[in-house]
């Protein structure tokens, strides 16, 4: 499933988190790490059952972002999160195959005393420190629970001293590897880093239309305000659809006459290009398949 926009919400803040369950959102997620204060933690993870309950089938899906492996809150996390009506697990600060194998095995457990279908829990590693960032094939690889990988510029930039900036070179670096690591591992376009400026739409719309360019699939969300231009910046327009179609057909005449390459509008067309089209368009189709079906 296509993914566009996940949208962070402290999972103890009631009035964010039912704002967001109303939004235009692809996924929330419901946080139980850096939004929440340490004391707060058992008392945010106790709201967990109710928050999740009645959302199977329901649009938006709701994700739930543990704490990190490497503390004491993140089993009872998985204990209080994995049950009917949840999406998934964003796992923070992965950094090695080991560890992804670790969730995966506990996630599994959770599944099994809860009912539920083996694997149904997707597994959503976070990538922000300089370890993880260089092992991105064996993290992308260790569980088919893994479907896409996300980036943490803000964790990242703290592990490695650089600055987070716009134009940051570090930061654009670190994302062109996730999405170049996450296509050697076979799984989806991953989703880009979080923007922190708010309010400031037009440089988030800005750095939404990079991410798009550098093949990613989606946008995390700090703010429900950045959600609208997310979800717009990532699906084809109507006019790119008709573009792709108008490209695809004119190189399909081609190839039929014997022609693998041409030039359409002074524009060189060839297999690479087309399959570029063509991709485009089933983006648009698969996302509405989904959408009429929930």
């Amino acid at each position: 499933m296509t993914i566009r926009t996940m949208l962070f919400t402290p999972a103890n803040h009631a009035r964010h988190v039912e704002k967001a369950l109303c939004g235009s959102v692809d996924a929330v997620i419901l946080d139980l790490e850096d939004a929440v204060a340490i004391d707060l933690k058992p008392a945010a993870r106790a709201l967990l059952p109710d928050l999740l309950s009645g959302r199977r089938q329901k649009t938006p899906r709701v994700f739930v972002r543990v704490n990190a492996l490497t503390t004491p809150f993140a089993f009872p996390d998985l204990v209080a999160a994995v049950r009917d009506g949840l999406s998934g697990i964003v796992l923070p600060k992965v950094e090695s195959r080991e560890q992804v194998a670790t969730a995966d095995w506990l996630i599994a457990q959770l599944e099994a005393e809860q009912g539920l279908a083996a694997n149904s829990v997707e597994l959503v590693p976070i990538i922000e420190t300089a370890a993880g960032l260089t092992r991105l094939q064996e993290i992308g690889t260790a569980s088919p629970r893994i479907r896409r990988l996300t980036f943490g510029a803000g964790d990242f930039t703290l592990d490695t001293n650089m600055e987070w900036s716009p134009g940051n070179e570090g930061v654009l670096w670190g994302r062109m590897q996730t999405v170049v690591g996450s296509r050697a591992a076979g799984l989806a376009p991953p989703l880009d880093t979080v923007y922190p400026t708010l309010p400031d739409g037009a440089g988030f719309e800005a750095e939404c239309r990079q991410a798009r360019r550098l093949g990613f699939e989606g946008k995390l969300c700090l703010h429900p305000d950045q959600v609208a231009i997310a979800n717009q910046v990532f699906t084809p327009t109507g006019a790119e659809i008709a573009e792709a179609h108008r490209l695809l057909d004119a190189f399909e005449l081609a190839v039929a006459s014997g022609s693998a390459s041409i030039q359409l509008d002074g524009r060189f067309i060839d297999y690479p290009i087309a399959e570029r089209a063509r991709r485009l368009i089933e983006t648009r189709d698969s996302s509405s398949v989904e959408e009429a079906a929930l």
